[in-house]
């Protein structure tokens, strides 16, 4: 059996002259990012590996996650291939995840993570907003045999609000 959590970055601000890979969390991103982690620590997750983009704004949310989950820091790892909008290398890295990894939490971008949780998970979601969280269950025992899983948990700021 393995777990993904997977985690679209918190809400990012348009307000500087930044690249789109330098966009920084808004103040609203910040306190979702907040909200939302500490609403999943009751969820008690095990995780044995983080993924995030290495954009600015997926590895901020990803950071305050870590910390209010006490993820241990050597379990995280950045990965270009995430800074992904279509899903084509997220799915792709998922796949290429160590099979000893079972609880595995990904930082990302829409539309590819929309994408995917209605193309892996058992429930149909229009849009999954920033920092929305969607857990997907796989009866699989290695990451490469990726296939249709169950989708057991959504967490979405505007519900803990």
């Amino acid at each position: 059996m393995k777990t993904l959590i997977l985690i679209r970055h918190a809400k990012s601000s348009w307000k500087h002259d930044v690249i789109d890979h330098q966009r920084p969390l808004n103040k609203r991103g910040t306190e979702d990012a907040k909200a939302v982690s500490n609403h999943l620590k009751a969820s008690n997750l095990a995780i044995n590996k983080v993924l995030t983009s290495d954009a600015v704004r997926a590895q901020t949310t990803a950071n305050t996650f870590i910390s209010n989950l006490k993820i241990d820091k050597t379990l995280v790892e950045s990965n270009h291939d995430l800074y992904d909008f279509s899903g084509y290398n997220l799915v792709k890295t998922i796949k290429a995840v160590d099979a000893s990894v079972n609880k595995l939490m990904v930082f990302g971008h829409n539309h590819a993570i929309t994408h995917f949780v209605n193309t892996y998970g058992d429930m149909h979601i229009e849009n999954v907003p920033t920092c929305g969280v969607t857990i997907i269950e796989f009866n699989i025992s290695n990451w490469a045999d990726l296939v249709k899983g169950k989708t057991v948990q959504t967490i979405f700021p505007k519900t803990l609000k």
